[in-house]
């Protein structure tokens, strides 16, 4: 079920009034029952792997508080991570892997094709199955205790704003806020309200219409000219943005209109003057659970190895973001590039620090924004492309510049789009919150609200709605 479509905005109209008529002790197995639906609109089949993730943290998390040894509480830890990560492991990884040893044995004359299987990535496994390992690794460092309602863990993993996208929440987070009453309050409600709104206007008016020319351009880079190239490759930047923004800013508002508060994910990261500050606003909820859950332990275990120990976890780290993202090589080189920026930057905090005291501060800083944008924007290339060839077309034909026919024409849409969406993010700035909507007076906020679903609307209608670009991983 996605987002942007009527279905959807049917489903929470009938949802969220059922909600709060409900005594308090049904809210919970409502709301859990509905994310079941929410997700089994989609394939009610993978409704068992979620099922089988709740049950196995649930389980593993009870009898690692319980227990009093240290090994047997490794021991129901690694029984958790091996069903989980198996789990994904085997729909996202398994054929990739296969595919990638078969390449290499091809050289020799063998052949692996009869172990390749044929799976269904289930959508949005790889949020909520790191979602759900929250609970268990935050009891296993004692950081939080386990739950006394099943019901209530269910729908932690399952909770259907977030399964599909994120953000990737902490269950420290989100389940003392599930013992809550959920008493209806209009400023939750108006609040959610604008950010769905906003969220609406990110993903339908600026995502996807972004969308359409990208991937319409990357579908066959060799028939399109360099200017358009350019063109595709920006715009890219800007949809993927918008397009998760914005889902988040859905997924934030919808579960606020329940009550319940999740974290925000995007802080305007294309105004950061670093590589390392843009992953710090950047799915923030996947960059603070890596550095908590990976980076740290692995920079902690090897930091007999000096500064070596930094460059190495950081880039190891961001090898596993990349996969993180993707079964796909062209992934895996995503971050690697993004890898490779972090430990340069680690390393060089002194001569970048004394570089900055020699040019002046305005001038610096923008430097430093445009020269992130440009990076990450070129490390998108090989995010969004089928292949590594695909790679090597684009950027042979930017290099090797052909101007086309339509430059003029070209430049005025990169400029409206990276306008807007700038736009956008100095309003958040301006009033320091994504509902920037509520710091108008309510006249005006109805107002705008009011003309944004009026643009918002007609292209629902007008269109099939676009898969949230995330939902493949």
């Amino acid at each position: 079920m996605l987002f942007n479509s009527f279905t959807y905005l049917s489903f929470i109209l009938v949802v969220i009034p059922v909600f709060y008529l409900l005594p308090s002790k049904l809210k919970n197995p409502f709301l859990l029952i509905c994310s079941y639906l929410f997700y089994a609109y989609w394939d009610w089949r993978f409704c068992s792997l979620l099922a089988i993730t709740t049950l196995t943290v649930y389980l593993c998390g009870k009898y690692i508080f319980e227990s009093k040894e240290q090994n047997k509480k490794k021991l129901f830890l690694y029984i958790s991570l091996i069903v989980n990560l198996g789990i994904l492991g085997l729909f996202k990884y398994y054929n990739f892997f296969i595919d990638s040893f078969n390449s290499a044995f091809s050289v020799f004359g063998g052949n692996l094709d009869w172990l390749h299987l044929n799976l269904i990535l289930p959508i949005g496994i790889s949020f909520y199955t790191f979602q759900a390992l929250t609970y268990v690794l935050d009891i296993y460092r004692g950081e939080s205790e386990p739950s006394d309602s099943l019901i209530d863990v269910a729908l932690f993993v399952s909770f259907f704003p977030q399964i599909l996208a994120g953000p990737i929440e902490r269950a420290r987070n989100i389940l003392p806020q599930l013992k809550n009453e959920h008493k209806f309050e209009l400023s939750q409600f108006k609040e959610g309200f604008v950010l769905i709104t906003l969220g609406m206007f990110k993903k339908v008016i600026i995502g996807d219409t972004a969308g359409k020319i990208v991937n319409q351009i990357f579908a066959e880079p060799s028939y399109y000219a360099s200017i358009e190239l350019i063109m595709g490759v920006i715009l890219f930047s800007i949809q993927i943005y918008a397009d998760f923004s914005g889902y988040t800013n859905i997924a934030r508002g919808t579960a606020k209109m329940f009550g319940i508060n999740i974290m925000e994910n995007f802080e305007q990261p294309y105004f950061s003057q670093s590589v390392t500050e843009l992953w710090r606003r950047w799915h923030i909820s996947l960059s603070t659970y890596i550095r908590d859950y990976v980076f740290i332990p692995l920079s902690i275990s090897t930091r007999n190895w000096g500064k070596f120990s930094v460059a190495f976890s950081l880039f190891f780290t961001f090898i596993l973001v990349g996969l993180w993202h993707g079964a796909g090589w062209t992934y895996i080189i995503f971050g690697a590039l993004n890898g490779s920026v972090l430990v340069y930057e680690a390393l060089s905090r002194k001569f970048r620090k004394k570089l900055s005291q020699k040019i002046p501060a305005v001038i610096y800083d923008r430097l430093c924004m445009l020269m992130v944008f440009v990076f990450f924007t070129f490390a998108l290339i090989f995010f969004k492309s089928a292949s590594v060839n695909d790679v090597f077309i684009i950027l042979g034909r930017i290099f090797s510049w052909h101007e086309g026919e339509f430059f003029g024409r070209i430049i005025l849409i990169i400029l409206s789009y990276l306008f807007i969406s700038f736009f956008l993010d100095l309003l958040e700035i301006r009033y320091k919150t994504h509902a920037f909507l509520l710091k108008f007076s309510t006249p005006s906020m109805i107002g705008i609200s009011f003309a944004l679903w009026l643009v918002i609307i007609p292209y629902i209608l007008q269109s099939s709605p676009m898969p949230f670009v995330y939902f493949q991983f």
